[in-house]
């Protein structure tokens, strides 16, 4: 059956909220009509990720309305699911307030705390969102209050993650500490490039020329760590160990080929809802004969700690220490080895 509407927002519903997340890869959508209220974790097109029942507006039934759900309609909690089997009136005010990731979304009415979709909610099994008003564990919802202890700590980072984001000096302040780490590790910087545009998250590129002792130019992304990558939590046991990272490439031709490596990936975990790390492999978006580094290559693997490469090691933030991943160009056959 089921459980919520299809992608495609069919059914008789009104939407009281949109609200995107500041990377554009995630969507809030609240949606309720006269008898219930859902919220919705979709994708830019409509593919729905996560949802929550948020409340029931008339007395629950004793068992699940299949002919509703069925109907693409906001599903109404049976009795024994909800603190409110008579009922509730509409919804408030409603806010919400992004995971420092963006694959989460915590959902405010009136500043107090209704809903919580985690990115590992998950419908084709079984999980779904955390409800204020639900009780205990239902395919519409789990209980808000038996969940805080974890989720508390990830909301309240959130708050102070983007208070701080959004300040003035943030990211001028974040950039010269990455770059002063740079300054120590590689050396004195030469060019720098903007990597986003227009587009969180912010990142840029920094050219570290040859020195005594290293023969090759070093390019680094400067801003990835400035935010967690998303969905880490959901394959590693210690996802802070691994969850800040910034790429770096070697190169001894032109630097400005190689800093297109850079530019096509220090913004892909964000907008495709996915993480990077050792071992990971890319394979170039385009034609293999556009690829930067030569068209003998199709793509990269990513290395943490190469022995032949600076140690990159020394720099923390949000009390994470953060990875530097290094981009080696592979030809096609090679990736295909690292993917068997």
């Amino acid at each position: 059956m089921a459980i919520f509407r299809s992608a495609s927002g069919e059914g008789q519903t009104e939407v009281v909220l949109t609200a995107g997340n500041p990377y554009g890869s995630r969507m809030l959508v609240v949606e309720r009509d006269e008898d219930a209220s859902v919220a919705y974790l979709c994708a830019p097109d409509g593919t729905v990720h996560g949802a929550v029942w948020l409340a029931n507006h008339r007395p629950a039934p004793p068992v699940i309305d299949l002919a509703r759900i069925n109907s693409g309609r906001p599903p109404l909690m049976p009795r024994t699911g909800t603190t409110h089997p008579e009922g509730r009136r509409p919804l408030g005010r409603l806010a919400a307030l992004w995971f420092e990731e963006g694959d989460g979304v915590a959902v405010y009415e009136e500043d107090e705390l209704l809903a919580v979709i985690p990115g590992w909610a998950d419908m084709s099994r079984g999980m779904p969102g955390y409800a204020r008003d639900a009780v205990g564990e239902s395919p519409f919802a789990w209980a808000l209050s038996e969940a805080l202890e974890g989720l508390a700590p990830r909301i309240s980072n959130a708050r102070s993650y983007w208070r701080w984001r959004h300040g003035d000096g943030a990211w001028p302040s974040f950039q010269q500490f990455v770059m002063g780490h740079l300054d120590r590790v590689l050396g004195p910087a030469d060019r720098y490039w903007d990597a986003s545009g227009e587009r969180l998250p912010t990142v840029g590129i920094t050219e570290r020329p040859p020195r005594e002792g290293r023969d090759f130019t070093v390019l680094s992304t400067v801003g990835m760590s400035c935010q967690r990558m998303p969905t880490v939590e959901q394959w590693l046991d210690k996802p802070g160990a691994y969850a800040r990272i910034e790429l770096a490439v070697a190169t001894r031709q032109d630097p400005r080929d190689a800093a297109l490596l850079l530019v096509w990936l220090s913004q892909y975990p964000w907008h495709s809802v996915t993480w990077l790390g050792h071992g990971h492999t890319a394979k170039w978006y385009h034609e293999p004969s556009t690829f930067p580094l030569g068209p003998g290559y199709s793509g990269v693997l990513m290395l943490a700690d190469p022995s032949d490469m600076p140690d990159m090691s020394g720099f923390g933030f949000g009390g994470e220490a953060v990875r530097w991943l290094w981009l080696s160009p592979v030809t096609a056959e090679e990736l295909e080895e690292q993917r068997h």
